[in-house]
């Protein structure tokens, strides 16, 4: 003997109601995208400005990053060639930042440096641009409307 005392016409009613809220929520996004005014175009336009305009400026960031710090420690390094052992051992053993010798600490520092930088640069061309490709889309739906 079950104590299932529920009758089938409520379940049914309870099933035809979470249709009628399911195709109710169908039609409010089925007219939200048609009302978009943004076309295919434009969403494509609003996502690959920002994005190539992003890689860009970081790869001539790095570029530029790793010309600047190579030539840096081309210098040092031709600096501290014409020197003797014993005044390196001396330079080496200093262990302060910039003296010549690209060790740990230096190396995580430029790492960090140069990530802090990166990111830096990449959200302002990001913003930037994001910003420009919003402005040309609604320029273009301005034209299309006069």
């Amino acid at each position: 003997m079950t104590d299932f005392h529920t009758s089938p016409s409520s379940n049914v009613d309870q099933i035809v109601d979470a249709f009628g809220r399911f195709d109710a929520k169908v039609d409010a996004m089925r007219e939200r995208r048609l009302s978009d005014p943004d076309s295919l175009g434009d969403k494509l336009l609003k996502f690959a400005l920002p994005s190539i305009a992003g890689f860009i400026a970081s790869k001539a960031f790095q570029i530029l990053w790793n010309s600047t710090v190579s030539n840096r420690t081309v210098k040092r390094s031709g600096r501290h060639t014409a020197q003797s052992d014993v005044s390196r051992e001396t330079i080496t053993d200093s262990g302060s930042l910039g003296d010549g010798v690209v060790d740990e600490r230096e190396s995580l520092f430029m790492s960090i440096t140069f990530s802090a930088l990166s990111a830096a640069l990449s959200a302002v061309v990001s913003q930037l641009s994001d910003r420009g490709s919003q402005a040309l889309v609604t320029r273009r739906h301005n034209h299309r409307s006069r």
